[in-house]
């Protein structure tokens, strides 16, 4: 069966591009709320993808606070 719901990478990305997280751990946090088991947010693992998610959560929230 196949679901509506997007993949934990594609969903983590998403996440940080919206502003409101400033970490990977946050990002988790929010990812359990909304179902996401354990064994999927393992995948979130790894210096790269923490380094990209990082940058990305920086830059929204930079560019969130300049259009307030």
């Amino acid at each position: 069966m196949q679901s509506n719901r997007p993949t934990t990478l594609e969903r983590a990305f998403a996440l940080a591009g919206t502003g409101q997280f400033a970490t990977k751990g946050e990002i988790a946090k929010a990812m359990t709320r909304e179902g996401y088991s354990i064994d999927e947010l393992r995948q979130l693992h790894g210096n790269s993808l923490s380094r990209q998610l990082k940058a990305l959560c920086r830059e929204s929230r930079e560019h969130v606070l300049e259009a307030a």
